[in-house]
Formats: C-alpha cells, structure tokens, sequence
C-alpha cells in the first residue's frame, strides 16, 4: 500500500474515532494499538506501546504540567484574583473604552498567573462582562476582548500548552516559555489598539464611565496590594531567564511562594489548598492519560515509512519558503476549528517535525508561532472550547452572538503571526538571553 495511503487512512480513522464520540485518548490508543499490531503481525507492538507509555509518563519534563495548574488553582481559590482585578481597575483611567482597557489588561495577568484560557474566559465572563452591559458597552465588542485577551493564557508563561509542544516538538522548554512573552504582550497592545480606535470612531460602542476618578493616594494603596502576587510570575520567569532553574523547578518554587503568599496577603485556607490540589489531579490526569496515550502515534508514522516519504517530498516539492511555512500554519489553523488543540498538537507535530528541519526553519521561532496559531484555535468557530466556557458563565449569551464577536479578533491575531514571521527576532530576542 502507497505511503500517502497510509497517512490519509490513518488520520481518517483517527478523525472518525473522535466523531464517534470515543475519548481523546482511547481514540489515540486504539489506533496505535491496531495499527502496530497490523504492521508487526503479532504483540511486539502492542508491547512498543506499552513501553512508550511508561517512558513518557515517568519524563521529569511532565512535572511542569500539574505544578502549572496548581500554581492557577491556588491564586484562583484563594481570592487574589479579586485583588489584582481591584488594582488594574484602579490604574486604569477614566477614559473613553476604559473597560475594554481593563478587560484585556486583566486577561492577560490572569493569562500568565493560570495558564488556561477556559478558565480566565469563564471567571472574566461572570464578573466583567455584566459590569460592561450595565455600563452600556457594545455587547459583540465586549465579548470579544475577553476572549481575545483570554486567548494569550496558552501564550504568556507559565503555559502548559507550551510545556505539552516543548516535550513533542523536542524544543527546548525553558526557551518556548520565555519566547512568548513579547508576542504575548504584542497581541495585547493590537487588542487594545484596536477597542481604543472603535470607540474613538464609535463613541457608542464604548461610553464615558460616569464613576468618580480615584485619588491618586488610593489607587496606590490598591495596587500594592496586588504586588506580592505579581512576584510569583516575576519569580518564575527570572528563574528560568537567569537559569537558575529549569521550568519545572520554577514551577514549584511558584507553587511554594504561591502558598506562602496567598496565606498571608490573601484568603488561602486549607479547604480551599484541598480543593485546587483535587481540581489539578482532576485535570493533569485527564491531560497526562491523553499524552501518554498518544505517543506511540510517531512510531506508527514511521513504521509505516510514511513519515519519511512525506519529507521527502517536500524537500522535492522546491516551492519557495513563504508559501511552505503558510501551508503549514493554514493546516493546524483549519483542523483546530474541530479538534481539541493538544490532541492536535499530537497528530501534527510528529509529522511536522522532520519537516520543519528539512526545511531549515528555527524550530524555536516556528514552534512559538506554531503554538500562537494553536492558541486561536480555542476561539475559531464552531467548537473553540473557550467559545462555549464564556458561553456557559455569562448567561443568556447566544452562541451566534459570541462567534460574530470573536472574528475581528482572529484577524488580529492573523495579523500578528505575519508580523512575528516577518520579524523572527520579536520571539527569538529573550530566550536569546538564557
């Protein structure tokens, strides 16, 4: 059988599997299971899978993952959360689009402190966007810089998709987290950028807040409040930028100062420590059973010889660089509108590996935007996960409503993946510096 055979019948399999309604990862297990059982004709490849399995599994680069999520768990259960959402509010000023200001200023510091979209989508679309309705703020707009703004969780470090790409794509995991910092905080300020400007052209779309300004003595009594939690993501990056530490190590020198801080400047009692290390157990084991789960499927790609042919073939296609790299941007951007983003970061990246290095890519550069492209794919229409989170925190918001909100915001991100392709050094600058 043809080796482009192969590939498109193992992908129509796995997709089928998926729609079936069968979980991620026993969709994933029954192919490389059935597959490497047919190609080797007896149990040696069930027993590969087996030993990939526990190979995986007992990788100290895992660790990262439930000591990301614990760290979001902690400042998320312990109420810091109203803390720093008290002092953006107050440093922002009294201006036209204020709130869209603050909305996207605060997703992107609950971003970088929990490293999960959903969860800074939901929290964001039960507290702020009732609060911009009342204020008579454009309803489309508003959803759309909370999404926007929660969208860079996967991006800002700590990020536990950029640890789950780091391990598949064999890139160095210190140099992913830093490396989405500055196209974190770019995507911010287009965001911004451009809820500033429709409300210029608009003024109806984002009203003058009628609430009295602050004095400047309370506003700062406020926000020193917030910075003993800020110093947990200062800690973690300077850890990893200063390499001192690698991630994992960072992570739980931010779960230690996390606890500590909480305890003291927030409300962190046991029940509530009880209850995030029950939420990251709940949540590592469903995103490790699918890692492990899956590994086995680059060995299927390569038993089958397919890997290999596909390589090849592109390396005989000659087409220029340009069209290459948006080939392989425009594919995971089309599948993630139906398909969970780790469980597709599992079927590409095994194949696209060989193939960014055939092609001389950085593979730092093209893997952070790789991962930025990832990160849309939570908001795309129809089945972005966070889509449906919002969805289901801010009540009686109808789903045509939030997918018309969220496009004008794909295109900026679309925008600024050009720009981060065009200048490499955007993302290539600080991890330059470990």
């Amino acid at each position: 059988m043809e080796w482009y055979v192969v590939l498109v019948s193992v992908f129509v399999m796995l997709l089928a599997l998926f729609m079936m309604g069968l979980p991620i990862f026993l969709s994933f297990l029954v192919l490389n299971i059935g597959g490497l059982y047919l190609l080797t004709g007896n149990t040696a490849g069930i027993l590969l899978v087996v030993n990939s399995m526990f190979n995986t599994s007992t990788s100290i680069s895992l660790a990262a993952i439930p000591l990301f999520v614990l760290l979001g768990e902690i400042l998320f259960r312990s109420g810091s959360v109203r803390i720093i959402f008290d002092a953006v509010d107050s440093l922002v000023g009294n201006f036209r689009a204020r709130l869209f200001a603050v909305s996207i200023a605060l997703s992107t510091v609950f971003g970088a402190l929990s490293g999960s979209a959903m969860a800074v989508a939901a929290m964001m679309g039960s507290s702020l966007l009732p609060e911009m309705g009342k204020r008579g703020y454009d309803q489309k707009l508003s959803i759309g810089t909370i999404l926007a703004g929660a969208s860079l969780a996967p991006i800002i470090p700590p990020s536990v998709m950029a640890v789950v790409l780091g391990i598949l794509s064999k890139v160095s995991i210190s140099a992913l987290l830093v490396a989405g910092i500055l196209p974190g905080i770019l995507l911010a300020a287009a965001f911004l950028l451009y809820t500033m400007i429709r409300g210029f052209l608009n003024p109806k779309l984002a009203p003058l807040s009628e609430s009295a300004a602050r004095p400047w003595s309370e506003r700062g009594r406020i926000a020193l409040r917030a910075v003993p939690f800020m110093l947990i993501i200062v800690t973690i990056l300077g850890l990893i930028l200063g390499g001192v530490a690698t991630p994992t190590e960072a992570a739980a020198s931010g779960c230690v100062a996390a606890v500590v801080i909480c305890s003291i400047f927030g409300n962190l009692r046991l029940a509530s420590l009880i209850e995030a290390l029950r939420a990251t157990a709940s949540i590592t084991a469903m995103i490790m059973i699918i890692m492990v789960s899956s590994v086995s499927f680059s060995q299927l790609l390569n038993l089958t010889g397919s890997t290999f042919e596909l390589v090849r073939l592109v390396s005989e296609l000659a087409l220029p660089l340009v069209l290459m790299f948006i080939l392989l941007q425009a594919l995971p951007f089309i599948l993630c509108m139906f398909i969970d983003q780790i469980a597709l970061m599992i079927m590409l990246v095994p194949i696209y590996q060989p193939i960014v290095g055939a092609l001389g890519f950085d593979p730092l550069w093209f893997w952070t935007i790789f991962l930025i492209n990832m990160s849309i794919g939570g908001i795309t229409p129809p089945f972005g996960y966070t889509l449906f989170s919002l969805q289901g925190a801010s009540s009686g918001v109808p789903i045509q409503v939030i997918y018309r909100s969220v496009l004008p915001f794909i295109a900026i991100f679309i925008a600024v993946i050009g720009i981060l392709a065009l200048v490499p050094q955007i993302i290539l600058f600080l991890p330059s510096l470990l």
